[in-house]
């Protein structure tokens, strides 16, 4: 008896599945999920299990953490405007060698163990990143922090047929110049050229909630027009996810959804149940 709910389970995946089989996802990693042991190794095991019944999974990290973790031991300022990490030179240096150097490896490390070879890939790799430097969204300067002007998809391309790209957020300008990039910015920007089909962010909240101190208001569905005209009253990390989600929307991306990563195997859950879970963004009516 046991056995039989898992069957309606995968009975309940079967028509995702086949909806999904050979399109693109970019899923945006973050938050618990990169900093909890069991979560990391069961979002590795979620990923490898898309690339088997063929789909493309596409990962996009930060490590915001990380870099705040090293930036104190280095008795560095942390300072954040408009959920964007205020940025000097030394701190691109930091979150460059936290982000290319330790994050994307181990989860790269963590993809292959579990049965499926995967790539790392930052910005400067084939020119994936063009970048600029951004104000916050109140006009404040925070440095070299980057706003993504171009990006070349080839290297993608090429490395995603064979392998699972990993991408770490950084990149830099015309003249060499490194940033550090908004990670939700780089998912989004990257499903919309790639024209995924869908692009995921996983976060530490349950979904975009009507109201901030309710967790049980979450809204789990919404059009990306709404969404744009209630950008302007947001603070704080989930305004740049929900700008990420309207850029996608805008350039094709069928749906972008922000998924409580706190929550096992809940990359799998949204994608292949019928209730779903978290905030669905999509096309305006």
């Amino acid at each position: 008896m046991p056995a039989i709910p898992d069957v309606g389970t995968l009975l309940e995946a079967l028509p995702y599945i086949r909806e999904f089989h050979g399109k693109t996802v970019v899923i945006k990693y973050g938050g618990a999920a990169m900093t909890d042991p069991e979560l990391r190794e069961e979002f590795a095991r979620d990923v490898v299990l898309l690339k088997y019944v063929g789909i493309n999974p596409i990962v996009v990290h930060g490590g915001g953490p990380d870099i705040t973790a090293y930036m104190e031991r280095l008795d560095m300022p942390v300072e954040f405007v408009g959920g964007l990490r205020v940025s000097d030179e030394q701190t691109v240096e930091v979150a460059k060698m936290v982000l290319v150097g330790k994050v994307n490896k181990d989860i790269v490390l963590r993809l292959n163990r579990h049965g499926q070879p995967a790539i790392g890939l930052c910005g400067d790799d084939g020119l994936l990143f063009r970048a600029a430097r951004q104000a916050a969204p109140g006009g404040e300067d925070i440095g070299f922090v980057g706003r993504i002007e171009k990006v070349q998809t080839d290297v993608i391309h090429h490395v995603a047929q064979d392998y699972i790209p990993v991408v770490a957020s950084v990149g830099a300008d015309r003249e060499g110049r490194s940033y550090n990039i908004n990670a939700d910015e780089a998912a989004g920007k990257l499903a919309r050229e790639l024209g995924a089909y869908k692009v995921m962010f996983l976060t530490d909240v349950r979904g975009w909630l009507r109201d901030p101190s309710d967790p049980d208001s979450v809204i789990s569905e919404v059009g990306a027009d709404e969404v744009e005209a209630a950008l302007e009253g947001i603070d704080g990390g989930m305004r740049p996810k929900l700008a990420a989600c309207v850029d996608a929307i805008h350039g094709g991306v069928s749906h972008a959804h922000i998924v409580d990563g706190r929550i096992p195997h809940s990359l799998l859950l949204e994608l292949f149940t019928d209730a779903g879970i978290g905030t669905k963004v999509r096309p305006a009516a």
